[in-house]
């Protein structure tokens, strides 16, 4: 019974609260279970899911959900007094909310970035300090490492949600919830917690105070998400990254041209099926409990131009980096220069958002080199707004291949590997052996060719598909839901894989 209850209530690193986990499913089935009990009390539900969303990131995260509360409560209180303030003590509030938002986050995830780029500048042996466990060993004699800073899951998200909402209030684009419970519940809903979308205040907070509503259609639509998401992140990514890509990425020196040119594609596919995947499962489970979550994606690997895959792709990210920093740095309002320079400062602040290392600063750079050469080109292209099939064709494949070849510096652990996977693709394609290395590898090009079909297939088709599962009784809904999680767990791995962005 003991350890039953502490396998329940405790906190294990090994087996973190994700959607692929089963012991998720029971969680959420626990927690929809207590939602009857109170969804028609407003105050009472926003409550209940606080609680639940911090008991959510306990079991995902351990202690740091004291980080979590913390920072959210410094920003309950800070919103009211730039609310309540004139002149300069409503901008001294502003910042010290920016300022401690950045501070926590740049302590926790990049430290050792900045202490190595240090190091190497001017060749010191610095090391980062854990204070945390430093201070904790001092006042409660525990015995944390000192030497280890651990990354909070999430924080990157759950850091700008808080920034935008307090940048709006000081905007006076928003009023701040006088509730601190409702605040909280804002700040944790685990659905999007620990990857996004990145929702904002505006669009969120309205539905706190609003009566449950969900329509059979709306019902169907979150069980179709729900199912697709599994799809994508189980049958998909999970299988081509354990399979193959993360095997090359590993190792590029022992594979040919051609495995390394099928696994940076494989790459692209597999971060878009886990990242959309765990979006649309999010939005699905949001969407049970009466809340609509904004959408994240919109097919970006058909965009025909890099500036058309920004606006497809991560859009909650896009949309703040847009809001927040690129127009308050003058947007396009100051000339040519001044323009390309906040495109550049946006885009590599955006890489650096997603990892603390030199690989997504370049890729961050090569994305914003990208859009000042397509602001370029489009005035001067002579297929401006040519929709010919092979012109359309060609620009999708053409922008498709360049993301993918940035993704190499997005998903290489290092510089070095990231040059030898190029060193790898630019030494040629062995044409002899393209069709040895297809039998090898024939369930993984299967599953990539199906996930190539599934993104690249009409929208209308996609449409029919899901009017189609909409439409069906109960019964047969229930029933593919069988087939679907029957499917996607003979597909699973020995070892479960973490989302990809769970680690920004």
């Amino acid at each position: 019974m003991h350890h039953w209850l502490e396998s329940i209530l405790g906190y294990n690193p090994e087996l973190p609260m994700i959607f692929t986990r089963s012991a998720f499913w029971w969680f959420f089935a626990a927690a929809l279970a207590g939602y009857t009990l109170v969804y028609e009390r407003q105050s009472w539900r926003n409550a209940y899911l606080f609680l639940v969303s911090l008991f959510f990131y306990y079991k995902t995260a351990g202690l740091f959900f004291l980080l979590l509360l913390f920072s959210t409560a410094a920003d309950y209180g800070l919103g009211h007094l730039i609310y309540r303030s004139q002149g300069r003590w409503r901008a001294a509030y502003l910042w010290t909310s920016v300022a401690l938002n950045l501070g926590i986050l740049a302590y926790f995830k990049y430290a050792y970035f900045f202490t190595e780029s240090y190091n190497a500048l001017f060749h010191t042996t610095l090391k980062p300090l854990n204070f945390l466990a430093y201070w904790a060993n001092g006042i409660a004699g525990t015995h944390f490492d000192v030497d280890t800073i651990v990354l909070p899951i999430g924080i990157s998200f759950y850091t700008f949600q808080k920034m935008s909402y307090i940048i709006d209030v000081y905007r006076k684009e928003l009023e701040p919830v006088s509730n601190f419970l409702d605040f909280g519940f804002f700040v944790t809903f685990f659905p999007q917690l620990v990857a996004g979308p990145i929702v904002r205040a505006s669009h969120f907070i309205p539905q706190m105070y609003k009566p449950y509503q969900l329509s059979e259609a709306e019902f169907g639509t979150a069980i179709f998400l729900v199912l697709k998401g599994l799809l994508k992140k189980m049958l998909i990514s999970d299988y081509i990254s354990v399979n193959f890509v993360d095997r090359v990425f590993a190792h590029p020196s022992a594979y040919t041209g051609f495995e390394a040119l099928m696994a940076c594609y494989g790459y692209s596919l597999q971060v878009y099926c886990d990242f959309s995947g765990y979006t649309d499962i999010a939005i699905g489970l949001s969407l049970v409990m009466g809340f609509r979550l904004p959408p994240n994606f919109n097919e970006p690997h058909k965009a025909e131009n890099v500036a058309e895959f920004w606006r497809r792709w991560h859009i909650s990210l896009s949309n703040w980096l847009r809001d927040y920093l690129y127009i308050p740095l003058g947007g396009n309002r100051f000339g040519e220069w001044r323009t390309s320079f906040n495109i550049m400062a946006t885009m590599l602040l955006g890489g650096l958002w997603h990892g603390a290392s030199w690989n997504f600063v370049i890729w961050g750079g090569l994305n914003g080199l990208a859009l000042l050469f397509y602001r370029y080109w489009r005035r001067i292209s002579p297929f401006k707004d040519d929709q010919r099939w092979w012109v359309v064709l060609a620009s999708v494949f053409i922008t498709f291949s360049f993301i993918t070849f940035t993704r190499i510096f997005f998903r290489a652990s290092s510089f070095e590997l990231a040059l030898e996977m190029i060193e790898k693709l630019s030494g040629g394609i062995e044409l002899m052996l393209i069709a040895k290395i297809v039998s090898s590898y024939l369930g993984v090009f299967a599953i990539m060719l199906l996930g190539f079909f599934w993104q690249w297939m009409p929208s209308t088709w996609k449409e029919y598909g899901k009017a189609t599962f909409i439409a069906l009784p109960m019964y047969a809904k229930a029933a593919l839901a069988a087939l679907v999680v029957f499917v996607v767990y003979q597909a699973i791995s020995a070892d479960m894989q973490p989302f990809i962005y769970f680690q920004f």
